[in-house]
């Protein structure tokens, strides 16, 4: 996603955010009601009556321009999380930003130019299992 310029947002919680322009990757994971479809849904619309995910925060402030997933079974998102952080220029962006439920640090990762999918598949490496992860553009 791409923040076309530097906001201050307010994300629950976590209180007063401020992110620069640039480009942006959130990892997470659709384990509830409406899985996949429901979540991704939601975080493709701007603006929500109830806001309850740090997403939904961010959400009015950028521009998404893919969204990358895979139906497995088991979840691997601690395996994308750290895979998002090997990429080239990965910055974790925002500490704690999605990551309420997660041993990691963020699931936030600001770069200096736009994640390429590939890049991402290559360092996710076995975090890939059937089904073949694919990508929205």
């Amino acid at each position: 996603m791409h923040l076309p310029r530097q906001t201050v947002f307010q994300a629950g919680a976590l209180g007063p955010c401020r992110l620069r322009r640039g480009w942006y990757l959130y990892v997470g994971s659709a384990r509830g009601p409406g899985g996949l479809r429901a979540r991704v849904g939601r975080h493709l619309r701007r603006g929500h009556e109830r806001l309850h995910w740090h997403m939904d925060h961010l959400r009015p402030w950028v521009r998404i321009h893919a969204v990358w997933w895979t139906t497995l079974q088991t979840t691997q998102e601690r395996d994308w999380v750290l895979a998002a952080a090997r990429l080239p220029t990965a910055v974790a962006a925002l500490p704690g930003f999605g990551a309420s439920d997660s041993t990691c640090s963020t699931h936030l990762f600001a770069f200096t130019r736009r994640p390429q999918f590939e890049a991402f598949r290559e360092q996710a490496g076995a975090a890939w299992v059937t089904p073949v992860p694919q990508a929205w553009r």
